[in-house]
């Protein structure tokens, strides 16, 4: 911090007075620099995101939208053999509006993909997806069908994917660890920044005010 008393008016004047006596052109007039945060303030937000991401990944309510195979595979996963409620995970929520964690498993068909968009779109902020199987990942065997979609991820964003066809339980397991391990990492800050709006777009559309009579 700069603790430099500013100069005096009469200083200043007589400083510019003999610039313009000289000859040198005149310096342009700088902005005073920004107070900018310490390090101490800078850091003061870290234990808050900690203390969220924690609760967050080890409070993972999901939504199970199982459409094949893989869905007996999710089950398995949940019962008492792997057991993943032990990780914090918290099977079957009554709905999407209850749910954190949707986990597609099997084959996604066109016919079915909007549901699977309306659903996502009706769980609340933070949620995140889990693509469970080839199908649900690429289509799988089906790939080449027309009826069938190509990955979940062309209609919903997906933070993890499990391969296999089917995978095995472990490899769920596996992918929510994964997935944890992403919540752990994640900036609330960067996640929920405000889109700024570009300059042409608040004044692209906007009706021209009518001149003024001086201006005419």
């Amino acid at each position: 911090m700069d603790l430099t008393p500013p100069p005096s008016e009469g200083a200043a004047t007589e400083a510019a007075g003999a610039a313009g006596a000289a000859g040198a052109p005149e310096a342009p007039q700088r902005l005073p620099e920004p107070r900018r945060l310490g390090p101490l303030a800078r850091l003061a937000p870290e234990p808050m995101k900690v203390v969220l991401n924690w609760g967050r990944r080890y409070s993972l309510w999901v939504f199970n939208f199982g459409l094949a195979c893989c869905a007996i595979e999710f089950i398995a996963a949940s019962m008492a053999r792997h057991d993943f409620i032990r990780l914090g995970v918290i099977p079957f929520a009554p709905g999407p509006r209850q749910a954190d964690l949707m986990v597609v498993s099997g084959t996604v068909t066109d016919k079915m993909a909007p549901a699977v968009k309306r659903l996502y779109e009706q769980m609340p902020e933070p949620k995140y997806v889990i693509s469970f199987g080839a199908c649900s990942n690429c289509g799988g065997p089906y790939w080449d069908s027309y009826s069938v979609t190509k990955g979940v991820d062309q209609i919903i964003p997906v933070d993890v994917y499990v391969p296999g066809c089917p995978p095995r339980p472990e490899a769920l397991l596996q992918g929510i660890l994964k997935l944890q391990e992403k919540i752990a990492r994640e900036s609330t800050s960067e996640r929920y920044a405000p889109a700024r709006p570009s300059a042409r777009a608040l004044t692209g559309g906007l009706v021209t005010p009518p001149a003024a009579d001086g201006d005419r």
